[in-house]
Order: structure tokens, then sequence, then C-alpha cells
């Protein structure tokens, strides 16, 4: 798995640059979205994957399945990613390609576990909050999960911040056992 986002990497900086200069990162978003999405099909994984079938049919067969995200740039980094063998790394460059996004437009999306569903109000507050903290425009996806009690668990990237009752009876009980 590391290995697949070591190779995705240039693939998926360069495919951002070149949407980022030519003012189209919406489009390249949703393409590399569909085509990301496409590859982590078994099936087609398996296709692209045929040393049997040429590499002009690979890109035509990923350019049928979604005719309104053709570009002759995408044509051009799908007929290089195909002549590198990478088209399999597809998912992973899309995934890549969205950090570098967010990144750029100072943006995190933010996990929020909580015990119970949190209102509109809340999830305003959390916002807000969390966008003084982290300098960034946050998008907040919830979850319920009963077992933690109360509170909530926030993650952000890598940032993890448990405030949830069951993390603090948890922290409670190692302090206690030791």
């Amino acid at each position: 798995m590391a290995e697949l986002h070591t190779v995705a990497r240039p693939y998926a900086k360069a495919a951002f640059e070149h949407a980022r200069d030519h003012d189209a990162l919406d489009s390249w978003s949703q393409a590399l979205g569909y085509l990301g999405a496409a590859v982590a099909d078994d099936e087609v994984r398996r296709l692209l994957g045929s040393p049997k079938i040429e590499n002009e049919k690979k890109v035509a067969l990923l350019i049928e399945m979604f005719p309104e995200q053709q570009s002759d740039s995408l044509t051009r980094f799908l007929d290089a990613l195909a002549d590198q063998g990478r088209l399999t790394a597809l998912p992973s460059i899309a995934e890549q390609f969205e950090h570098l996004r967010a990144e750029h437009e100072q943006r995190i999306e933010v996990m929020v576990t909580s015990a119970y569903a949190l209102t509109a109000e809340e999830q305003t507050k959390l916002a807000n909050a969390l966008k003084k903290r982290l300098n960034r425009e946050i998008s907040i996806t919830t979850q319920v999960d009963k077992s933690l009690i109360g509170g909530v668990i926030l993650r952000a990237g890598d940032t993890v911040i448990d405030g949830s009752v069951r993390g603090r009876l948890n922290r409670l009980s190692e302090a206690l056992t030791v």
C-alpha cells in the first residue's frame, strides 16, 4: 500500500500543478475521482493490468467510460500513465490529488464521532472553533457511536482529539493500573 502511494505521488503532483495552473481544479478533481472509482473495481483493474491489451485501448476504455470528462490534457495524462504501467494507480493518484487540492485551498475534512447526533447549531459552533484553531476552512462529517457515552472524537488529517467520556475512562483506568 505504501508503495502504491509512493508511485502515485509524482503523478498526483503533476496533475495537480497542471490543473492549478490551468484553473481546472474542479474538472480534474471530478475526472480523477470518476477514473479512480472505476479503476478500484477489480474487473477494470484486471483489464488495465493485462499485458495482452495495448495501452491505447486501455486509455480509450477509460475515456469511453466517462466521455464527459474527456480533454486533451487528461488523455495525455492517461497516456503517460499507461506508458509507465501506472493506470492501476489512479485511485491513489485521485486521493493524493484531493489532499493537494485541500492543502492549496486551505481546507480540511474533519470527521466528528459523537455519542449522539449533533444539531446544525452544534456543528456550526464546532466548525468555527476548529477554523480558529486549525486556521483552515472546515468541512464536517458526523457519525454517531453510542459507545462513547458522551463527548466527541475529532479526526482531522493525522490529528485525533478524543474528548469522549469513554476515552477519559480508558485514560483513568490506565493511570490507576500503573
